[in-house]
């Protein structure tokens, strides 16, 4: 929830070609891609339509997301794109076709089959971007859907009781802020009820127990600290069982009741450095830790159906390793034998026996796969398009480590050029979001065309404040330390100088929300060393970033960035914001704004502009008003990667 990847700041990997204003008897050299009625450019210059036939092979990358299997038959539910949003498609087998089941305008984000019923599914979708999703049960006799939510409100698919009947959720419609707990049968709209009112925006439903008695919550407060809940199926009544007070923060990110409902399997940084897979006994609230053995971050967990087996991932240097435990001897089996990715999400089949799960690498986008618990056979059930391109020759990524200011190392990777490329490459640094996020060795999509096509070195660092370093990495840019983080790319502007095949004298910067933040930044304490910079959806000023973030999340914000009604800190993070240094932005910037965007305010990105035009810093602008925290829409992301690739040869490459 709080969380922004790469691929994000890269733009979604969706889309329709645009349209070629040509005339009939103008050279082809005068063509321009002629952008669509959603999108508003300033100061972007009339862009070439033979960038569009360069780069379109790139734009055709497809990737497939798992959403749920088939509550009786070995089938599933996947998300992907065939038009210009990603949709919700059936497979039956794996391999097989991928049978289209939903058709809008915007992206459908999340699906789910009850766990008994085989007659509907659930799904949620927003409206250009705004994040406030809608549920909505589709009927599959008939096709036809049914609204399940309130249509203003923001809402989230949640988590099916044991029985199927029944699905829990969060909802902000008591008052826009607080996330309450909400139950209804998806099949009576009219059973709807608030079950729980809590305070805060960071809840979430994980489970029931296995008498649907009980439904454990998640308070998550930031990504150092959470808490969980027991709450009455019934009544309501919550009951804390990780108590406040210690002595140190502590986090929780996920976790399920056991096969016997007396105890929990969670994912938590108690006593540990890293977060380890935790048994909790709900009698006593003492906590078995059944990872300690791995130095590594649990990222991801889910429980068999019949609670005999618990399927969980582990980060290790960003290369996730699929787990299973046996939960009544509390012992590792056999690992299963997958290919070497990054792993997104998990789930169990309700015959306990097959799992399915997500994997990306450097050189093939996200896919489908399952695994036989019990033979470890693997089966993979999707294969996405890469434009017809051999994705064997794209880069592959290299761990890099530099020394920061404070003698601190830093990691990142670094994606080189093609071979064929000689001599010094010029470079872009990439910055991921978050801040809790983490660079991993995953697929560049369509960024693959600059180290490809244009022999560009790519390097993704992973700047203090990242995930999977530990807990006490990720604190090391909170409040007053913000700028550490700014400082890790300035050593690593120092060691990109070190190096013989890099050009240090052609240097781009570019990051996606906090990364956008890091872009304006480094794009002040640094203009006089990089070339130029692209920022997506970036904080220009904390300070009306948190008064005018939506109000769902403005707390869970303040915990990462500082209060701003505090007059100190508000001082503090006026004095760091870029928005207050843009004299010292010397070097072109792009900034890429979705109008609707929920996290980051559009005004955030106006009044970078506005200020840039100011003082005649060159500034290329492109927002989109159908659009939220980046673009999803693939006729959108196109013409943002073409505007990019001509920025990129402009103001790099030249």
């Amino acid at each position: 929830m709080l969380r922004m990847s790469r691929r994000l700041a890269f733009a979604a990997l969706t889309a329709t070609l645009l349209a070629v204003c040509v005339a009939p008897a103008a050279a082809a050299e005068t063509a321009v891609i002629v952008p669509n009625e959603n999108l508003v450019l300033d100061g972007i210059p009339a862009i070439p339509a033979s960038i569009a036939e360069t780069v379109g092979r790139y734009t055709e990358f497809r990737s497939a997301g798992l959403e749920s299997w088939h509550p009786t038959r070995r089938e599933m539910l996947i998300s992907t794109r065939f038009g210009d949003t990603t949709q919700i498609h059936w497979v039956r087998s794996p391999g097989g076709a991928r049978r289209q089941m939903t058709f809008f305008p915007d992206p459908v984000t999340s699906a789910s089959f009850p766990r008994k019923a085989d007659d509907y599914f659930v799904f949620a979708k927003d409206v250009g971007g705004s994040e406030f999703d809608q549920v909505y049960r589709y009927d599959l006799a008939t096709g036809a859907i049914t609204l399940l939510t309130d249509g203003k409100s923001q809402n989230n698919v949640g988590v099916f009781s044991h029985a199927g009947d029944l699905m829990a959720y969060g909802s902000t419609r008591r008052n826009g802020r607080d996330r309450d707990l909400y139950v209804v049968d998806p099949r009576d709209p009219k059973t709807d009820r608030r079950l729980a009112e809590v305070e805060g925006g960071g809840w979430g439903a994980l489970g029931w127990s296995p008498d649907d008695r009980r439904i454990l919550l998640l308070e998550e407060i930031s990504v150092n600290e959470g808490y969980l809940w027991l709450v009455d199926a019934a009544t309501g009544e919550k009951k804390l069982i990780t108590p406040r007070g210690g002595p140190e923060k502590i986090a929780y990110a996920g976790g399920g009741f056991s096969g016997d409902g007396k105890g929990i399997y969670v994912v938590t940084d108690k006593d540990s450095e890293f977060l380890r897979l935790a048994y909790v006994d709900l009698a006593g609230g003492k906590h078995t830790f059944l990872t300690a053995h791995i130095p590594w971050d649990v990222e991801g967990l889910d429980i068999s159906p019949d609670g005999k087996t618990i399927a969980f991932v582990t980060n290790e240097d960003g290369i996730s390793v699929l787990r299973l435990l046996d939960a009544a001897s509390g012992k590792e089996r056999p690992a299963p034998k997958i290919p070497v990715g990054v792993i997104g999400t998990i789930r169990w089949r309700e015959n306990g026996r097959d799992l399915a799960f997500t994997l990306s690498e450097a050189r093939a986008p996200y896919d489908v796969y399952s695994v036989d618990a019990s033979t470890g056979k693997v089966e993979r059930w999707t294969e996405s398009e890469t434009g017809g391109l051999n994705a064997d020759g794209f880069a592959a990524p290299e761990l890099i480590r530099w020394k920061s200011f404070d003698g601190r190392t830093i990691s990142g990777f670094l994606f080189r050029p093609a071979a064929r490329f000689t001599g010094k490459r010029p470079v872009i640094i990439s910055i991921h979001g978050g801040p809790e996020g983490q660079e991993r060795p995953e697929f560049l999509g369509r960024w693959n065309f600059y180290a490809n096509e244009l022999g560009i070195a790519m390097i993704c660092p992973n700047v203090r404040g990242s995930t999977g370093f530990g807990k006490s990495f990720v604190r090391l840019d909170n409040d007053y330390l913000r700028e550490d983080s700014v400082k890790d790319i300035g050593a690593l502007l120092d060691w990109v100088r070190t190096r013989t095949d890099l050009d240090a004298d052609r240097i781009m910067v570019t990051g996606g929300s906090y990364g956008g933040y890091m872009t304006l930044a480094v794009a002040t304490h640094y203009s006089d060393r990089i070339r130029c910079a692209l920022d997506v959806v970036g904080i220009s000023n904390f300070v009306t970033f948190l008064e005018r973030t939506e109000s769902y999340r403005r707390d869970l914000r303040r915990v990462e960035y500082g209060d701003e009604r505090d007059p100190k800190m508000r001082e503090f993070l006026t004095r760091i914001s870029p928005l207050t240094s843009a004299d010292k932005i010397t070097k072109p910037l792009f900034i890429v704004q979705g109008k609707n965007d929920p996290r980051v305010p559009f005004t955030e990105s106006e009044q970078m502009v506005a200020t840039l035009k100011r003082i005649g810093t060159p500034v290329w602008y492109l927002m989109a008003r159908d659009e939220g925290h980046g673009f999803a829409k693939k006729k959108n992301s196109d013409f943002q990667f073409y505007a990019t690739v001509a920025f990129v040869r402009e103001h790099l490459l030249k």
